[in-house]
């Protein structure tokens, strides 16, 4: 007998390192041993690992469906009908986002959405404070400030080495290496330069 599907959102948030991504194949893993259908969603704009899979900073592994836009993830989400969905990286999706997860919770389904909540600059990121306020359970999650340890729940851009400044340009995909790399930091050690 299959389980009822009740509508739910659930959002993720936290800076970078926290464990945004390990959290959502959790959940997703949970509800797979649990006979349910699964998708995830990954934002084409994410162009860290190769498209059909995520990848945690600690290496989980999980399969994965990429979409342009929002508009994409509605489609992507009917084609396959599935009990739960789970959108990674959910501040690249633009305005539309929040219209069209309560679409697809009103399904009904649950959906689990992670996404930074603080920019560089530790201002609300795009869409991510509206999903926080439509949650029916919000995991907030830090990490470790790598300048002193204490909890973490700033993302800290370095450009070149020194913190990036206010008025540099908002989203930089990545930060693995070259000129722009991200750290977890706690509110005493960030910085933004004017």
């Amino acid at each position: 007998m299959a389980a009822q599907r009740i509508p739910w959102l659930h959002v993720i948030a936290g800076c970078m390192s926290s464990g945004k991504t390990a959290e959502v194949v959790r959940l997703l893993s949970r509800r797979e041993i649990a006979g349910q259908s699964v998708l995830l969603i990954t934002p084409a704009r994410d162009t860290r690992v190769a498209p059909g899979e995520v990848v945690s900073r600690t290496g989980t592994r999980f399969p994965s469906v990429v979409a342009a836009d929002a508009s994409a993830i509605r489609t992507e989400v009917l084609k396959r009908n599935p009990d739960a969905v789970a959108i990674e990286e959910a501040q690249f999706f633009g305005a539309d986002l929040p219209g069209i997860i309560e679409e697809l919770v009103a399904g009904p389904r649950t959906v689990i959405v992670s996404g930074l909540d603080q920019d560089f600059a530790g201002r609300p990121f795009a869409t991510i404070p509206e999903l926080l306020a439509r949650a029916d359970e919000v995991t907030k999650l830090t990490a470790i400030c790598v300048s002193c340890g204490a909890e973490a729940t700033r993302t800290q851009r370095m450009r070149n080495g020194k913190p990036a400044s206010v008025s540099d340009e908002l989203i930089v995909i990545g930060g693995m290496g070259g000129d722009d790399t991200y750290e977890a930091r706690c509110r005493a050690c960030h910085v933004v330069l004017p």
